[in-house]
């Protein structure tokens, strides 16, 4: 058989770094996108060249990885680093297949540059189609102290679950989530028409007011159906048919190809029941027997199924306490969320105000905007035979509560607190003094039994959270303990 020639192979690399010749940069399609609210950090982190790590760039499919890393380089040349310093591969292009990294490398910079001194940033794309590729890539690391490696990819459960296993020390992940809501605004250049900014008179910081809470309901509803992916944002070809883009080119890649590929998945009609049954019902609770009685995939398999869409990051699972905040022996049940609302809606259909879905798909973008978050980790919620809390989170240290919040779509509780005895009774069983509710509408503080309950309306939550995220000198009005929003 006729192998691909290092010659083809070169050509390849010249075509897919064209800054090597021309002065122009990246490709002007990409140039003229706009930056995820997530590129300074992340480029901050790959020109932190003093540490020895490689930076893993983590993310479903189609969340913008590949543009984030070619804006990357087209910074890295406008900060003054020499074109052929920085090298660009695909590695999923069938042209490289069964070429190593390392041959890769050298082919780009020779075999005699690790003592020249010489900075060089090498960006290894969808690196997961690499057999061995963490073993290669720490062997690198090792090996070029003056080479600064970048690496993404889809299949993000093969990554994390590698990259932590073979590439301690070595490795900096770094996630890039679906589009926040607060993101999804500024894309739409809609933010300056729901929220206002003003800065504190001794210019200390920002305050957030919202100006017209329906309009911003209705970018709310724009974002569950069709945000999370930065390319539906723009185009209505897209936007007019959710269901193909997102079912074909995201979820069926990701079942059907990208998990089955990596661990030997055999039912993968299975794997999609079972995604679909979690889709339908995101933000519900369930079990590993429910789930298998509903999609007809054995427990066990289930258990897998779960960790590799976790990885995949498909979903989100969030673990139960009881009214004590204590971890229940056995792990029986559990709520699930898709990490993007569009998911449920390009497989089921678009939703509206009214729709018997849209307390539990609002639930799920709330905690889509946490997922990135380092909170993320220490949030759970109570259940117990009487009650239920929809979210809390955890100290770190202490493991006790420090707030508890109950995600609603509606105003009805603010004229009606009483009605919220569960979220009382845990509050004053663990000793809390404020709670949270959102709203569809009302911003309001409420005492009830000692407890003063925050009213704020959902969709500002979801802004709020991934903005304070991106900058942390924003104000809102926050408690000062928990920098949660108050009205």
């Amino acid at each position: 058989m006729l192998q691909v020639s290092e010659k083809e192979i070169k050509n390849r690399l010249s075509f897919e770094n064209p800054w090597w010749k021309s002065s122009q940069g990246i490709d002007s399609d990409i140039r003229s996108l706009p930056k995820r609210a997530y590129f300074g950090p992340f480029f901050r982190l790959v020109t932190q060249t003093d540490v020895r790590r490689a930076v893993i760039l983590l993310g479903p499919r189609r969340v913008g990885k590949t543009v984030i890393l070619k804006q990357t380089i087209q910074s890295l040349l406008d900060s003054g680093v020499p074109p052929k310093s920085i090298f660009y591969v695909s590695i999923d292009n069938p042209t490289y297949t069964g070429v190593g990294l390392e041959q890769l490398l050298n082919l780009f910079v020779g075999h005699d540059v690790s003592g020249d001194g010489q900075q060089r940033y090498v960006l290894f794309d969808e690196v997961q189609y690499l057999k061995d590729w963490e073993v290669h890539l720490k062997s690198l690391v090792d090996s070029y102290p003056n080479v600064r490696f970048v690496c993404s990819g889809s299949a993000a459960a093969a990554l994390r679950f590698k990259s932590r296993e073979s590439g301690a020390g070595r490795f900096t992940e770094f996630m890039l989530p679906p589009l926040m809501f607060s993101e999804f605004l500024g894309f739409t250049d809609r933010e300056e028409m729901v929220f206002d900014t003003q800065e504190d008179t001794d210019g200390s910081r920002s305050r957030i007011f919202i100006k017209d809470i329906s309009k911003l309901n209705g970018e709310f509803f724009r974002y569950l159906n069709i945000g999370g992916l930065p390319e539906a944002v723009y185009s209505k070809t897209i936007q007019e048919d959710m269901e193909r883009y997102v079912r074909d080119d995201i979820i069926d890649k990701v079942l059907l190809r990208d998990l089955p590929s990596l661990y030997g998945i055999g039912d993968t009609q299975g794997l999609n029941r079972l995604f679909a049954t979690i889709a339908y019902n995101t933000g519900g609770e369930a079990s590993l027997e429910g789930l298998s009685n509903t999609s007809g995939v054995a427990k066990n398999t289930i258990r897998k199924h779960l960790d590799y869409l976790e990885a995949a990051f498909l979903i989100h699972r969030v673990h139960r306490i009881d009214e004590n905040a204590r971890n229940y022996k056995r792990v029986t049940q559990f709520k699930l969320y898709l990490t993007n609302p569009c998911l449920r809606t390009s497989l089921f259909g678009p939703i509206d105000e009214e729709d018997d879905a849209m307390g539990r798909l609002a639930e799920s973008a709330l905690y889509g905007q946490l997922i990135h978050s380092s909170v993320v980790d220490e949030l759970r919620y109570a259940r117990w035979r009487s009650g239920e809390v929809d979210m809390v989170k955890l100290d770190r240290a202490s493991q006790r509560p420090q707030f508890a919040v109950e995600v609603k779509w509606s105003d009805r509780y603010v004229e009606k607190p009483q009605e919220l005895k569960p979220l009382i009774k845990f509050c004053k069983t663990n000793k809390l003094t404020n709670a949270y509710v959102t709203t569809r509408t009302v911003g309001r503080n409420v005492d009830v039994d000692g407890i003063t309950i925050h009213f704020s309306p959902l969709a500002f939550w979801c802004y709020w959270i991934n903005k304070n995220t991106i900058e942390p000198d924003l104000d809102s009005g926050l408690h000062p303990r928990t920098g949660l929003p108050l009205f």
